[in-house]
């Protein structure tokens, strides 16, 4: 009995190893196969299953990217995969806009055949997880943590802006993100040190570099001139994140943030002027104070 309940064990584990060999084969054909699809031009719309909040025609422009900026060396590969029911999840780090970034590229599977379903970067590795109970949880780097809290406070905008649009009309929805006298307040006794002016420039930059993770450059403080230099994830979320696109023009979502900060500078007593540079719309932003 012992000599056969141990041929029976060996031979269950030779059979669960080469299904399992099997399966990853499966899935690294299926990660080739979109690979030389993407390549030779052939991505389509019908090969596209978006999740929900992005249009097709969003992902594909995504994908367009990936296929005319990522070294095609970087795709070329084994990725690391995990599936999940229907869904695949490849992860691979990529060179994309002169940056290393680890991505997740996500298809569904109906049948035997492959539909791209999203591209992500940020993702939290639960799978690396401790065993129960745990205290501890994975993280991610903080500036993924900044661009995460930036998305949902921007979406969450959005959301409103268009709701207010519909059921008030557009001068009441820019009126809404309004803050510009509880903006003021918060500096001045944020910092008590000097000018209320100053201060407003001065807390400015404190809380645009350090509660939302821009990168500020204050290039001039008097008491009537102030320049400000800053690289806002505003403007660079609305280049990322597929979903802001299908929701809101650049138009207006530009227009929330000149409305939202002309009347932070007017209720501190500034005239504001906002100029843009940079390789995107917004990529830059030079904000000039005169009193």
């Amino acid at each position: 009995m012992k000599r056969a309940a141990k041929i029976f064990l060996t031979t269950s584990l030779i059979i669960s190893v080469t299904f399992n060999l099997a399966g990853a084969q499966n899935e690294i054909k299926i990660w080739k196969d979109f690979v030389k699809t993407l390549m030779a031009d052939k991505m389509t719309l019908e090969r596209i299953r978006p999740i929900g909040g992005a249009s097709k025609e969003t992902l594909l422009g995504w994908l367009k990217i990936v296929k005319e900026k990522v070294p095609f060396k970087e795709l070329d590969v084994e990725p690391e995969f995990y599936r999940v029911d229907h869904l695949i999840h490849f992860f691979l780090p990529l060179t994309l806009e002169d940056r290393d970034v680890n991505y997740c590229f996500s298809f569904v599977m109906e049948g035997n055949t492959w539909y791209f379903h999203a591209l992500e970067t940020i993702f939290i590795r639960f799978d690396k997880m401790s065993s129960l109970p745990t205290s501890k949880f994975p993280d991610i780097a903080e500036k993924q943590k900044e661009w995460d809290r930036e998305e949902w406070r921007f979406s969450g905008q959005v959301h409103l802006f268009n709701y207010f649009v519909r059921e008030k009309g557009r001068s009441f929805a820019f009126d809404w993100f309004k803050d510009g006298a509880g903006y003021f307040l918060a500096s001045k006794v944020r910092v008590p040190f000097f000018t209320p002016s100053r201060a407003f420039i001065l807390y400015l930059c404190w809380e645009q570099a350090n509660l939302r993770g821009n990168s500020v450059t204050l290039e001039k403080l008097t008491d009537h001139e102030a320049v400000v230099r800053m690289t806002p994830i505003y403007f660079a979320l609305y280049q990322a994140a597929s979903h802001l696109k299908d929701q809101i023009s650049f138009e207006d979502y530009r227009r929330i943030f000149e409305s939202v900060w002309q009347d932070r500078a007017e209720k501190a007593g500034w005239k504001l002027e906002i100029e843009y540079g940079g390789e995107y719309p917004g990529a830059i932003c030079v904000l000039r104070f005169t009193r």
